[in-house]
């Protein structure tokens, strides 16, 4: 990904742009850090507060450690060499589990498991399988499918709104 792929204004028809709000263009490429989408149509990411709060954090630790130098990319060594070049995705793995560790999770948490994470907070909001096959940027409507995971919760939910016999024949004919 590369900076001008990230838009986080409210409205970006000033910069040429007509998708709504803070979002975030993938565009497979290939990149020097080994990094690429498996999507071959580009398609429009929309993010959250959080992401653009990051996004903004990132780009002030950013020039305070490189200045004006660095590359294109939107996420760039700032801790360890070779600093100011793409982050790999090895990197991405290695600083997932690094935060699993300190965050005392017990269990490595990468990419991957974010994106399930994001699929099931999409659902559990009320979201529908093509908004997350939208969100995801996948082809095929079954695609989300490996991505959902019912809680516990969720499920004693769906078995009280189903209507027990006691109530429909409360409710029904005698």
């Amino acid at each position: 990904m590369h900076r001008c792929d990230l838009h986080l204004l409210i409205d970006s028809r000033s910069l040429g742009c007509a998708a709504e709000g803070p979002h975030l263009h993938v565009i497979r490429r290939q990149n020097t850090n080994g990094a690429w989408s498996k999507s071959r149509k580009p398609w429009v990411m929309p993010v959250d507060f959080l992401v653009v709060q990051s996004a903004d954090q990132h780009a002030l630790e950013r020039h305070e450690i490189l200045g004006e130098a660095g590359s294109d990319f939107l996420l760039v060594n700032l801790f360890r060499p070779p600093y100011g070049h793409p982050v790999s995705p090895e990197a991405i793995g290695e600083l997932c589990e690094a935060l699993s560790t300190r965050a005392g999770l017990g269990r490595r948490v990468g990419p991957r498991i974010c994106r399930h994470a994001m699929a099931i907070n999409v659902v559990d909001a009320g979201g529908t399988l093509d908004e997350v096959q939208a969100l995801l940027g996948q082809k095929s409507p079954e695609s989300p499918r490996p991505y959902l995971h019912p809680a516990r919760s969720g499920l004693r939910a769906a078995i009280e709104r189903v209507p027990s016999l006691r109530e429909l024949n409360e409710v029904g004919p005698r």
